[in-house]
C-alpha cells in the first residue's frame, strides 16, 4: 500500500460531500415546485372554432418526475460511494495503523482521515504536543521524507 490509497480517501470523501450537496439541491427545486402552476400559449383552435393563441396552464409534472428520477439516481450513487468510501476508509486506517512512528500516525490521521489542510495539521499537532513545534511546511515535509523511504 502506498500514498495512492490515502489520497483517493480524501478525494472520495469530497466526492461523497459532493454529491450530498447535489441531493440537497434537488430536494429543494422538488419541494419549491409543489403546487406550482406553469402556463404556456400555443397557437390552436378555440371551443368557439376560431383559431389563435390559447393558454395552457397546471402542473410540469414531466419536470417533476425527472427530478424525482435523477433524485433516486444520485441516492443510489450516494450509497455505494459511501460504502466505497467506508472500504477505503479501513484500508487507509490499516496502512496509518501500520507506521511504527506515533507522531506520523497521528499527523496522518488527521491530514489524510479527518481531511484537514496542513495548516490545521500543524496547529492541531501544536496544541497536542506542547514541547514542540510544528508548521504546516514540517508537517509537509515529515509527510514527504515518510513516502520517500517506503
Amino acid at each position: 500500500m502506498d500514498k495512492k490509497i490515502l489520497i483517493q480517501y480524501a478525494d472520495m470523501q469530497q466526492e461523497v460531500k459532493d454529491i450530498r450537496r447535489r441531493i440537497a439541491e434537488i430536494e429543494r427545486r422538488l419541494g419549491s415546485m409543489k403546487g406550482e402552476i406553469v402556463s404556456d400559449t400555443v397557437k390552436g383552435t378555440r371551443k368557439d372554432g376560431t383559431i389563435g393563441p390559447i393558454r395552457i396552464t397546471g402542473f410540469p409534472e414531466r419536470d417533476y418526475q425527472e427530478k424525482k428520477q435523477k433524485l433516486k439516481r444520485l441516492k443510489a450513487k450516494l450509497e455505494r460511494t459511501e460504502e466505497e468510501l467506508l472500504e477505503m476508509m479501513t484500508e487507509a486506517e490499516e496502512f496509518i495503523e501500520s507506521i511504527e512512528d506515533s507522531e506520523l500516525r497521528i499527523m496522518f490521521r488527521l491530514y489524510y482521515i479527518d481531511d484537514l489542510t496542513w495548516v490545521q495539521t500543524a496547529h492541531t499537532m501544536n496544541s497536542m504536543f506542547k514541547k514542540r513545534r510544528y508548521t504546516e511546511d514540517s508537517c509537509r515535509m515529515k509527510n514527504a521524507r515518510f513516502f520517500a523511504r517506503i
